[in-house]
């Protein structure tokens, strides 16, 4: 089973099960991880906001216009800023480290 690493605030890394076919934000809920996700997944809010390491962002697919439209509201954007919600985990992203934001802001809907 894949695996991935998720950065805490405070700096902490978590490397955890992450199985084929969920999301990121599963992930996170899964094994307890603080992301928000107030929108749970439909791509209406900025909560799940997580910034990928620079070594896996090029792997990722490109974002949707909608993921990037959610981004522009996101606290904190970085260059390899992305939604958790919206990258799904494959054997491909094996390893995968991505850093939660400083703080979230939730101006979705």
């Amino acid at each position: 089973m894949p695996k991935m690493t998720f950065i805490e605030r405070d700096g902490t890394r978590h490397e955890v099960e992450a199985p084929v076919g969920l999301s990121v934000l599963e992930v996170a809920h899964k094994h307890g991880v603080d992301i928000e996700g107030a929108c749970e997944g439909s791509l209406a809010c900025s909560t799940c906001h997580v910034i990928i390491d620079p070594e896996w962002f090029t792997k990722l697919k490109d974002p949707s216009e909608d993921e990037e439209d959610m981004l522009d509201l996101a606290f904190g954007l970085e260059k390899t800023s992305r939604l958790g919600c919206q990258i799904v985990i494959s054997e491909a992203l094996d390893g995968l480290v991505v850093k939660l934001p400083a703080a979230t802001r939730n101006a979705g809907k």
